[in-house]
C-alpha cells in the first residue's frame, strides 16, 4: 500500500511554540505507511488578495497549494490567539479556498488539534478553524479533537507525556483511515 500523504499546518510561527511540539510528535507518532510532513511556509505567504491570485501568485503560495494537492489528507494544529484562530493560519485557509469551490485541499479529510494558555486549551479557536475550512472545501473530521491546556504539559515537550502522545497517534492513525 502507498503511504497516505499527511500535510500538516502549524497555526504558531514560533520555533519552540508547544504546537509546534505537538506537529513534531504526530510526525513521529505516525503509523506505518503514513508520512506527515510540516509545511514550514506559513509565514512567508502574502496576505490574501484576489487581486494577486493568478499566474503570479507568490512562490510561498505555490508551495502551500502543491503541498495541499499532494496530500490525502491535512492536520491542523494551532493554539487561540485572543480567542480566535491565529491569523497566519486564517490566511492560509483563505489561499487554500481558492480557487472557489475547488481548491487543493477539497473533500480531502481535516483534523484540527492543539494546546493554548487558557484553560479549555484553545477550544475556541480550534471550533473557529473547523468552521472555516469546512467552508473552504476540506471534509473536516469532527470527532478527532485535542484541545490540550498548555500547563497540562507542564513544561514539557508533548511527547513526554504518555497520555497525550497515545491521543496523538490515536488521531493521526483515525485521520489516515478516513482517506478513501
Amino acid at each position: 500500500m502507498a503511504d497516505i500523504k499527511v500535510l500538516v499546518l502549524v497555526g504558531s510561527l514560533r520555533a519552540a511554540s508547544t504546537n509546534r511540539q505537538l506537529a513534531e510528535l504526530a510526525v513521529e507518532a505516525a503509523p506505518d505507511g503514513v508520512d506527515l510532513r510540516i509545511f514550514d511556509q506559513l509565514g512567508e505567504l502574502p496576505f490574501y488578495n484576489e487581486d494577486i491570485d493568478g499566474d503570479g501568485v507568490a512562490e510561498s503560495v505555490k508551495a502551500l497549494r502543491t503541498a495541499a494537492a499532494g496530500a490525502d489528507a491535512a492536520l491542523v494544529v494551532t493554539p487561540e490567539y485572543n480567542g480566535s484562530i491565529p491569523g497566519v493560519l486564517k490566511n492560509a485557509i483563505d489561499w487554500l479556498s481558492r480557487p472557489y469551490g475547488n481548491g487543493a485541499l477539497k473533500d480531502k479529510p481535516l483534523a484540527v488539534v492543539g494546546t493554548a494558555l487558557g484553560q479549555y486549551g484553545g477550544v475556541w479557536a480550534h471550533d473557529e478553524t473547523r468552521k472555516s475550512f469546512g467552508i473552504a472545501g476540506p471534509r473536516v473530521v469532527e470527532d478527532l479533537k485535542l484541545s490540550l491546556p498548555a500547563k497540562a504539559l507542564d513544561g514539557r515537550h508533548p511527547r513526554e507525556n504518555d497520555e497525550v502522545a497515545a491521543t496523538v497517534r490515536d488521531i493521526v492513525g483515525k485521520l489516515a483511515a478516513e482517506v478513501n
